[in-house]
This record gives structure tokens, sequence and C-alpha cells, in this order.
């Protein structure tokens, strides 16, 4: 799904290396989810049940947040 290669693939760049190993693998976990349940988590719209995709999706979704913040060229 293309929506998910513009959330993950920028994570993947700008902040997968700066994560702990267990986040890290809790990233490669996700990938394995169904690409309309990571949808759905990105867009706010569920949570995961599993506290290990709950705490990666939540970092993912942070960094979205930031990134917006960082690239916005209007005061």
């Amino acid at each position: 799904m293309l929506e998910l290669d513009l959330i993950l693939l920028p994570f993947i760049e700008h902040h997968y290396s700066n994560l702990a190993q267990a986040d890290k693998e809790r990233y490669w976990a996700l990938l394995e989810c169904e690409d309309q349940d990571m949808f759905a988590w990105f867009l706010r719209r569920q949570n995961p049940e599993d506290p290990d995709l709950k705490r990666i999706v939540s970092l993912v979704r942070t960094s979205l947040e930031q990134d917006r913040r960082a690239g916005q060229t209007e005061p």
C-alpha cells in the first residue's frame, strides 16, 4: 500500500537507526501485520491490542508529527 510506504520509509530513513534493539524488533514485527490494520493504526482509527505493537505504532506516529512540524515553513 503506497500510503504505508509514505509513512514507513521516512521512519526507516530518519528514525530507525536511533531505536533501541527491542524497538527495532517491534518494527519488524509491525511489518508482518496486515496493511489495513497498520493503516487504521497510523490514522488513529484504532490502536493495536498488543503492547509491543502499540509502542512501535506510537513511536512512528510521534515521528510523523515531529517530521511534519519540522518540515513546515509557515510560522
